[in-house]
């Protein structure tokens, strides 16, 4: 297996990975990542067949998992409950069991929210003067579309926002001991908030998706207070970090090629060129031999799921985006068991907002060069300023 070094922090890495994933990609379907110590699935078939082998898995095999130190304790009591960190049979009925409440209808119906948010935001963007448009644009939508969600009011959008950005920078390449210590005090106060607010749904039920996953029920199971708590933490989480970095990097991208077609093929091409989420692992739950290489339980492999869009052996001319192309399935929100459960909500986010967006800022152009954020494994623009005309 050929060894590569790259630190995932490298100004030149945060910037464009992609030329690192052609370098990986290149030397086979599994090659060793000298930083991260483990293989790494770059092509699209090793990280398609790896994510759907049930040999492989999510939760952490318990002769190999890490001690909790103590200053982490309430994060990791929050991640216990987690279905994205679990296998079956928990997974199975925790996902059960929301998918229940998390209805494709439920969805659906939040068109008109959507589409309503979007306008209103638009509506306050500066008319002559370039501003950001993430913090504009980008992460209030998709924020306050799962707080209405849930139900949580809309003036709580910030809060969680802040929340949920300090829980999901301990996946970052670039964490610290400050970044843990706002992690764990993270966690524990979103936890006394929504133990607070469920106990309130349970004695005042409304239709929203906190009361629905609290009747939630499969063959007489429910889920837990810390089960639902877990939930909707990870529903925040999950669903706004990638739909706030789709947004950013499909407007930046967008606006670089000069598109101006903007339709449901567009948006897979946005998720297939520019992904989110670009690195997702697994541990080998049997002795496993692949590509050559021989796993023992516990070891783990990180699948590349950017580098996987980018195969020319599945997209012709990967490197190029071609809102026309044909729509192959590509690997940004995962697959097999852990396949994104918020992967409607956020391909409805988009097909809402982007299409609103172009139709009512025609002359939208960048007005500074683009800066992509250091939080690797997550890829999204840390900053990214426009004008409207």
């Amino acid at each position: 297996m050929q060894r590569f070094s790259q630190s995932p922090t490298d100004p030149g890495f945060v910037q464009n990975p992609y030329p690192f994933y052609d370098r990986i990609r290149a030397a086979g379907d599994l090659a060793w990542w000298d930083e991260y110590a483990m293989p790494c699935a770059a092509s699209h078939c090793a990280v398609h067949a790896i994510l759907r082998d049930r040999r492989f898995g999510r939760e952490v095999p318990p002769e190999v998992a890490p001690e909790i130190p103590n200053h982490l304790a309430p994060f990791y009591k929050v991640e216990a409950h987690s279905m994205l960190e679990l296998e079956p049979p928990r997974h199975t009925r925790l996902r059960g069991l929301v998918l229940r409440a998390f209805t494709s209808r439920r969805i659906k119906d939040l068109s008109p929210e959507i589409t309503a948010l979007t306008h209103l935001k638009i509506d306050t963007f500066p008319k002559d003067t370039p501003f950001e448009i993430l913090t504009a644009f980008c992460q209030p939508i998709p924020v306050i579309v799962i707080a209405r969600l849930l139900g949580v009011p809309d003036d709580m959008a910030p809060q969680l926002l802040r929340w949920s950005n300090a829980m999901v920078a301990m996946y970052q390449a670039s964490r610290t001991r400050a970044t843990e210590d706002a992690a764990a005090q993270a966690a524990r106060d979103f936890s006394d908030f929504l133990r607070r607010y469920i106990d309130t749904r349970r004695n005042d039920p409304r239709d929203d998706l906190i009361t629905h996953l609290i009747a939630a029920e499969e063959e007489g199971e429910k889920l837990s207070t810390d089960e639902l708590i877990t939930t909707c933490i990870l529903l925040l989480n999950a669903g706004h970090e990638a739909t706030v970095h789709t947004l950013g990097n499909g407007i930046k991208t967008l606006l670089e090629t000069g598109t101006q077609q903007i339709n449901d093929q567009a948006v897979e091409e946005i998720l297939r060129f520019d992904p989110p989420l670009h690195m997702f692992t697994r541990y080998a739950y049997d002795e496993v031999t692949l590509h050559g290489h021989t796993f023992q339980r516990g070891d783990q492999v990180a699948l590349l799921l950017a580098a996987a869009n980018h195969d020319p052996d599945q997209w012709p001319d990967a490197h190029r985006f071609a809102p026309t192309r044909p729509v192959t399935q590509n690997t940004s929100f995962g697959g097999g068991l852990h396949f994104c459960v918020g992967a409607p909500l956020a391909r409805l986010e988009l097909q809402i907002a982007l299409p609103i967006l172009w139709n009512r800022c025609p002359k939208l152009r960048i007005a500074e060069p683009p800066v992509y954020a250091n939080t690797y494994h997550f890829h999204g623009l840390e900053r990214l300023m426009v004008q409207t005309s």
